[in-house]
């Protein structure tokens, strides 16, 4: 039986993890695109990575998907995504889902305290 914990331990060994010095040393190139997982509410409570999409977990199958009218056209199989949730499980689980969906070049950043924390830039 699939239980959390077994599916966050999956989507940990397939979505690698980058730091968040790693992320920030990246952040601002053209072939890197950041999202954040987390809830509308979450990033009005305390903001985002400057720049970042918002894409709820919920919601990326539709806007990953070239196929739906929800498709974010933003999104690039070819370029880097570097994922970010409130503390990194959101952000593994949806970076499996992306993997499955044929985007190869998907990183977990973790938790967006973490790259506030280390200097990161932010918005509203």
């Amino acid at each position: 039986m699939k239980t959390a914990q077994g599916a966050l331990d999956n989507a940990n060994k397939k979505v690698p993890k980058i730091s968040v010095q790693g992320a920030i040393e990246n952040h601002g190139s053209e072939d890197v695109i950041f999202i954040d997982v987390r809830d509308g509410l979450d990033i009005v409570a305390t903001g985002t990575i400057k720049g970042a999409l918002r894409i709820p977990r919920g919601f990326i199958e539709f806007a990953a998907d070239p196929n739906t009218p929800f498709h974010h056209k933003s999104l690039d199989r070819e370029k880097n995504i570097y994922l970010v949730c409130a503390a990194g499980g959101m952000a593994a689980l949806t970076g499996e889902t992306l993997i499955d969906m044929g985007y190869s070049k998907v990183f977990n950043v973790g938790g967006f305290s973490d790259w506030k924390e280390a200097g990161g830039p932010v918005e509203d």
